[in-house]
């Protein structure tokens, strides 16, 4: 049984469908309970007492890839899936799922930088039997990255107005946003006052507004909430002044309906990951548990979300 059906099936929450059993997806769909959602369960949807679970992609710079699950408890269980060939990257956004217009293939795509240089990926998922086949494929978009140290993406498709955008967090203190069209990018221009923070990631994303989950490299954890509409300023909120200085990686999923989330945070120089469970944020009033240290192995690399097209954040 595979890496997803043998972690969802011990939490209990249903199997996920084979490619050839999932109807086809519409462009620019918008349910928010699409068949390819449903099947995998998503933590969002869940009520309280049922578990929620961690799925972190790892692309390394040496040019694998390795999927982990981890669900939190008074002991975390967690599972590893075979690493598998990937782009050497150094940097790299959120995996979202999805399923072809035939409805014959699942596969999952996101942003990665290589150098100074962006891609975007499509890497087509099968079952295996034992263990999930990733086959990636790679599209170089553009030069001119090489002061970014880390990258996200936001991805609201389950109501009018949609949006996506590219946050680029650079060396020069600025946070960078490009609205993503298609298959292109428009820039947005900088929005500065970032200089000293370290990683990111994307905990809420609404119609009006998404949020990124950020660290400093004193330690501190901030919520930068930032508006959709052109010109707006971010609202920052302190959710912890310490603590959080050892992790290079931030990854985020949500958990039950009223907005809280798990966390991640990989600490690369001990190729360890720790879990943490969040309320819905709301800066230093945001309740957070600590799990503790996951029992694998995460070699140094960028650890994203596995995720799928049509499950939203809303931790904030």
């Amino acid at each position: 049984m595979k890496l997803h059906r043998f972690a969802l099936a011990l939490a209990g929450v249903g199997l996920v469908a084979t490619a050839a059993t999932v109807p086809a997806a519409a462009t620019s769909q918008a349910d928010p309970k699409h068949p390819f959602a449903r099947n995998v369960t998503p933590n969002t949807i869940k009520a309280a007492g049922d578990p929620c679970f961690s799925d972190v992609m790892s692309p390394t710079a040496a040019g694998t890839s390795q999927e982990t699950l981890a669900m939190p408890g008074r002991r975390i269980q967690s599972f590893q899936d075979t690493p598998f060939k990937f782009a050497g990257t150094r940097a790299n956004t959120t995996w979202y799922g999805a399923v072809n217009a035939a409805g014959t293939q699942i596969y999952y795509y996101g942003l990665f930088l290589q150098g100074g240089n962006l891609y975007r990926h499509t890497t087509y998922a099968r079952d295996g039997g034992d263990t999930q086949i990733w086959s990636p494929t790679y599209k170089r978009i553009g030069s001119g990255w090489t002061s970014f140290k880390s990258i996200a993406t936001s991805n609201f498709s389950v109501a009018a107005p949609r949006h996506a955008y590219l946050y680029g967090l650079n060396s020069n203190g600025s946070l960078y946003r490009y609205q993503i069209v298609g298959a292109g990018f428009r820039a947005l221009g900088p929005i500065p006052g970032f200089r000293g923070f370290k990683t990111m990631t994307v905990i809420s994303e609404t119609a009006t507004y998404d949020t990124l989950l950020m660290t400093t490299n004193a330690g501190a954890l901030w919520t930068a909430h930032i508006p959709v509409a052109a010109g707006a300023k971010p609202v920052m909120k302190l959710i912890r002044s310490s603590g959080w200085s050892a992790y290079e990686s931030l990854v985020v999923q949500g958990c039950g309906t009223r907005g809280g989330s798990l966390v991640v945070a990989v600490d690369n120089d001990t190729q360890s990951g720790y879990q943490f469970a969040l309320s819905k944020a709301n800066g230093t009033a945001t309740a957070v548990t600590s799990y503790g240290k996951i029992p694998a192995v995460f070699n140094v690399a960028s650890h994203v979300s596995l995720t799928t097209h049509y499950d939203q954040l809303v931790g904030e």
